[in-house]
């Protein structure tokens, strides 16, 4: 199992950075040439939002973007480190919600779960998760 992380500073201009990166692991891992786009979409909605959520957040901790090439399936987590609130409830510390940040939050994530068959996304008090997989085809033996 071959694993590349990456973290950079919450800023937007980074996140073609995290992009090209997870493009350039996710070939290298043996995703299909058709879904790379699919992966550099999803992985950039998913820097975006954890950026955003840094910043509004005024959170100084890095993005992290975990990059984990296994047998028959590459994944990438996404995580930040701002505290998200339970289902009805107001994340630790936050301000009373705002309905378009909200709205934007949950757009993200649809957008992702459009783009990405296996997503994963968990969120507690002190972080969250974006986990997403694909599945990956051997390297074709050459003859000669």
């Amino acid at each position: 199992m071959a694993t590349v992380e990456l973290r950079f500073s919450a800023l937007p201009e980074h996140v073609r950075t995290a992009r090209l990166v997870a493009a350039a692991v996710a070939r290298r891992a043996g995703v299909d040439e058709a879904v790379l786009d699919e992966v550099r979409l999803a992985v950039g909605e998913a820097c975006t939002r954890a950026v955003g959520l840094h910043q509004t957040g005024g959170i100084t901790a890095p993005v992290q973007v975990v990059l984990i090439e296994e047998e028959k399936q590459f994944s990438i987590e996404v995580g930040d480190e701002a505290p998200h609130a339970v289902p009805g409830e107001r994340a630790p510390g936050a301000a009373p919600s705002d309905d378009a940040e909200t709205d934007e939050d949950e757009m993200g994530l649809a957008v992702i779960s459009g783009l990405v068959d296996d997503v994963e996304v968990s969120a507690g008090e002190h972080g969250g998760l974006i986990r997403m997989t694909w599945p990956t085809t051997p390297p074709t033996a050459v003859t000669a």
